[in-house]
């Protein structure tokens, strides 16, 4: 069912059990006072009848009857009847045995009074004292003109209910389909925008209501998939330039070798030229599959407690042993308590992540110094790490997450540009997040922020 029918039976339903509810207040409540009304006749006539009959020396009958055509219509089937009582034991006295309700017997004798319905006659009884005696004055007629009237009632409603059922139907659909037409306006939108058309973009016509925030939600997503569609097609080109570099320096070489008889020397350095150009081809499959594998969530990861001043510690030491002494460890920065250090996380991909950024950082510094340091700050461990190299001009710092990507001023330098897209994934799959701050020709900050376990329980 579609939703615009959806919404227009839900519609329709509750109106209609608010209208239902309405209709049956009405029709139970004009029954209620046509019964009632019915009920004070029937005790007016009861109270004549039972002084025409009982103080005929007050009142004679030919009295009561002319007052009776004269102001009271006489009703349906009514029949009367005087019963003389002993009130004290609770019996009939009189001679004829003419039955009466004991329920309607026992409450007149109780209080006075009593009104009873059996099937579609009313019968009503009074208490009349007399100095003959006490008397149950007993009337019954049947409401003919009560029962036309709710009957007539009951079908108005019924008819008008239905009617109004079929009306809210109708203006249901038209409201669904009001209401509903943005959303069918930006299915056929979407439904415009294919994989050669990404530039295309909804338009944000309801600016601050929902369909507005889906609208904007949408475009950038669209956004984001037209930048990802473009990083793809050009990580595709620069890796397949990168991956023929080497491999055309291969199948030249050994063209070349096996051109003609060569001397041991010459062949020497052949295979040396081919052996540098399949290390340079295997160091580039092997960044590939790491990029690869990073793209994964974390699902199969070993995570473990790690603490990120000794993770930190630890690179540096890898470093010293390589005789790069060029690194500098602020301890000022530490907080008081360690357990503000600790984050979840794989070693092995966090150590990959810093190292890369590390190895940049030296690199690019040939002869200035690399500061880090660890510090807190709300509930995120920041590692930062400083160096006094060439920097990164402006205008690239947007790219330098991009695989492959290489600063302008970065030419000369051995690398291949996997280095800080590899540490960027790496850091946001442990929930952090990479900040790179740089100035041309005076060197560059990179700050890993990672939650720490207080912040990940949160």
């Amino acid at each position: 069912m579609k939703i615009r029918n959806k919404i227009a039976l839900i519609f329709v339903l509750l109106t209609g059990l608010l209208l239902l509810s309405v209709f049956l207040f009405i029709y139970f409540s004009v029954e209620h006072y046509t019964e009632d009304e019915f009920y004070l006749r029937l005790r007016q006539r009861a109270s004549i009848a039972a002084q025409a009959y009982l103080e005929e020396d007050e009142l004679s009958t030919s009295i009561y009857e002319e007052i009776r055509k004269k102001h009271l219509q006489t009703l349906p089937n009514e029949k009367e009847k005087v019963f003389k009582v002993n009130v004290v034991s609770r019996t009939i006295l009189s001679a004829d045995k003419f039955p009466i309700d004991m329920k309607l017997f026992d409450e007149v004798l109780k209080t006075g009074k009593a009104e009873i319905k059996k099937e579609k006659y009313y019968y009503t009884a009074i208490l009349y004292k007399d100095n003959q005696g006490d008397f149950v004055v007993v009337l019954s007629a049947e409401d003919l003109y009560g029962t036309a009237k709710m009957r007539n009632l009951l079908n108005t409603l019924v008819t008008a209910y239905i009617l109004s059922l079929l009306i809210l139907f109708v203006i249901g659909r038209y409201y669904a389909k009001e209401v509903l037409k943005p959303i069918s306006d930006i299915i056929d939108q979407v439904n415009r925008i294919k994989a050669k058309k990404l530039h295309l973009r909804l338009a944000n016509e309801h600016k601050n209501d929902e369909l507005g925030e889906l609208s904007r939600t949408f475009n950038n997503m669209l956004d984001r998939l037209e930048t990802s569609f473009e990083m793809k097609s050009s990580f595709v080109h620069n890796a397949s330039h990168e991956l023929k570099n080497p491999l055309t320096a291969i199948i030249g070489q050994t063209e070349v070798a096996l051109g003609k008889a060569r001397s041991a020397p010459e062949y020497i350095a052949t295979l040396k030229t081919i052996e540098k150009e399949a290390l340079r081809l295997d160091e580039l499959i092997n960044a590939l599959f790491e990029l690869a594998h990073t793209e994964h969530d974390a699902k199969g990861l070993i995570v473990e407690r790690i603490r990120a001043d000794e993770l930190v510690v630890g690179l540096k030491k890898s470093f010293d042993v390589l005789s790069v002494n060029r690194m500098n460890f602020n301890f000022q920065l530490l907080p008081k308590k360690s357990h503000k250090l600790i984050f979840h996380g794989n070693q092995g991909l966090i150590k990959v992540a810093l190292f890369n950024i590390l190895d940049n950082a030296l690199k690019y510094s040939k002869k200035g110094k690399v500061d880090l340091s660890v510090e807190i700050a709300d509930e995120t461990i920041l590692i930062t790490i400083k160096d006094e190299g060439i920097g990164i001009p402006k205008n690239e710092l947007e790219n330098v997450f991009e695989p492959f990507y290489r600063g302008s001023n970065a030419r000369a330098y051995k690398g291949f540009g996997f280095g800080l897209a590899l540490s960027q994934k790496i850091i946001r799959l442990h929930g952090g997040e990479l900040k790179v701050y740089s100035e041309l020709d005076n060197g560059t900050m990179v700050v890993a922020q990672i939650p720490n376990i207080n912040k990940t329980i949160a």
